[in-house]
């Protein structure tokens, strides 16, 4: 019997079950939250929609017309963080190692408490507990490792549990789709399916190399997946994780409108890197070192984001906030914590698709070119262009122009 005992934890249509738990009539109705109007974006939707199509990403506009008799709510990226952490706290009080992997799911590393309770004992305490205690569904999933634990808790949703035993891992995933392996996306998919691959088992089947072949060194990771093999360890929740950047001017300044675009700049670069890493933050701060060497820090909570457009605007108000002494200032930065991992999906209630569109496109463009190669208007201080030139080709970056929120 293997040694490792992994669980995924995964909150049932997180920001559905949030919205019921604060309005009980909204159960058992059909329910989409994101963007209400129809350039928005579905953030969520229940189960009740999702036999009409509906899935989350999709404009708000053809979510409707799929399902015309669904209520709409905008949803309050707040309230969301908010039950996530006290999730998150519950997880913390009850297993010795655990990864707070989004804002609606984590890992934790059972390993070794066989002696001690019974891994699947103690997991199914861990979601007793969340559910008495929160009143949110929660389903997981337990097996030797993270792949398989992720599966898992897909088919024991909605609001259940199941243990894959040792040993029975390639069998329990043989008869699921493809689409079931994380990683697999609708590309992927397409690609598997044009050469009439439908089943795991056929990826099980496989030689590596034909796969390999055909998806390049990412179908080496997904034929792994689908033999069950997963040896990524459970990392160490740390909320005070965090990624910041800060300038030293040459000579002190007071000139903010300079200040203000370097800052723009800043933040434009520290959330292309969150979003590059799948990250959010959920704490910003702004430093300032003034000319007589004091030093002063404000910070602010946030719910998790990753987005330009909402990060520069509280990034200023906290520079607006914090600089009061109007002395010439010789280093100013900013500072994202709170960080966990998450796919730009909170945003999902303030932006449409043209907005989401918009982010992908940019993010491409730096991530083959460098983060500078594309950069705001407003971050365009006029002595900064020269060192935000793009090394490629001695381009300078394309510019963004400002546009107000």
């Amino acid at each position: 019997m293997s040694d490792k005992q992994i669980i995924h934890l995964d909150l049932d249509t997180f920001y559905v079950s949030v919205e019921r738990k604060m309005d009980s009539r909204l159960n058992n109705k059909p329910l989409l939250v994101g963007g209400t109007s129809d350039r928005g974006v579905v953030a969520a939707c229940s189960y009740e929609t999702r036999g009409y199509g509906v899935h989350s990403g999709m404009s708000m506009k053809l979510a409707r017309q799929l399902c015309p008799e669904a209520v709409v709510i905008r949803g309050n990226a707040g309230t969301y963080s908010k039950y996530s952490d006290e999730v998150t706290e519950i997880i913390k009080e009850e297993v010795p190692l655990f990864e707070k992997s989004s804002i609606d799911e984590f890992y934790a590393d059972l390993s070794g408490m066989d002696r001690f309770y019974g891994c699947y004992k103690l997991a199914t305490e861990v979601r007793k507990k969340v559910i008495r205690e929160t009143g949110l569904p929660i389903s997981f999933g337990l097996s030797i490792n993270k792949v398989v634990s992720k599966i898992a808790t897909g088919e024991a949703k909605p609001n259940s549990q199941l243990m894959i035993n040792y040993g029975e891992e390639k069998g329990f995933m043989a008869p699921l789709s493809i689409r079931k392996i994380p990683q697999v996306g609708d590309k992927t998919y397409q690609t598997l399916r044009h050469l009439g691959v439908k089943r795991i088992r056929t990826i099980q089947e496989m030689p590596e190399e034909m796969l390999v072949n055909v998806l390049g060194k990412n179908g080496s990771m997904i034929w792994r997946r689908a033999q069950g093999v997963d040896n990524r360890p459970v990392i160490a929740f740390n909320e005070r994780k965090s990624i910041s950047t800060e300038r030293t001017f040459d000579r002190d300044t007071i000139d903010v409108k300079k200040l203000k675009s370097i800052l723009v700049a800043m933040t434009e670069n520290l959330a292309f890197q969150l979003r590059r890493g799948d990250k959010l933050t959920g704490c910003i701060s702004v430093k300032i070192k003034y000319s007589d060497f004091n030093t002063y820090s404000k910070q602010i909570r946030i719910p998790y984001c990753s987005a330009d457009h909402i990060l520069i605007p509280k990034i200023l108000e906290i520079f607006e906030r914090l600089y009061n002494r109007r002395l010439l200032i010789r280093l100013i930065g900013i500072r994202f914590s709170h960080i966990v991992g998450g796919h730009y999906q909170i945003n999902l209630f303030d932006d449409n698709e043209k907005d989401l569109n918009l982010y992908n496109a940019l993010d491409r463009i730096r991530e083959k070119y460098g983060d500078r190669m594309v950069v705001r208007a407003a971050g365009m201080e006029a002595k900064t262009i020269g060192r935000m030139l793009n090394p490629f080709n001695g381009l300078p970056p394309v510019v963004l122009a400002h546009r107000k929120q």
